[in-house]
């Protein structure tokens, strides 16, 4: 059995697997790569996915968003509202 090279990248991979659509970035999927690129954690996040990081390393990309949040820089409440059309 030949597997194609699409299917050997990582993130790709686990769709095909799980038989799950890519789906399109909403705003707050890209504030969380944004701060885990701050932190250092997007290739992490790219190779395995948001489940491939520790719970202390999504804790502290929550906590740095909660924090620009109470801080006035960003509008938490309408990136949880923000809605992506299938």
């Amino acid at each position: 059995m030949k597997i194609s090279q699409e299917a050997t990248s990582g993130r790709q991979l686990k769709n095909k697997k799980s038989g799950k659509k890519e789906k399109k970035p909403t705003p707050m999927d890209l504030l969380k790569l944004e701060i885990a690129a701050e932190l250092g954690l997007s290739d992490k996040v790219k190779q395995e996915g948001w489940g491939g990081l520790t719970s202390a390393e999504s804790g502290r990309i929550g906590g740095i968003i909660t924090q620009r949040a109470k801080r006035g820089l960003i509008d938490l409440p309408a990136l949880r509202s923000t809605r992506v059309e299938r």
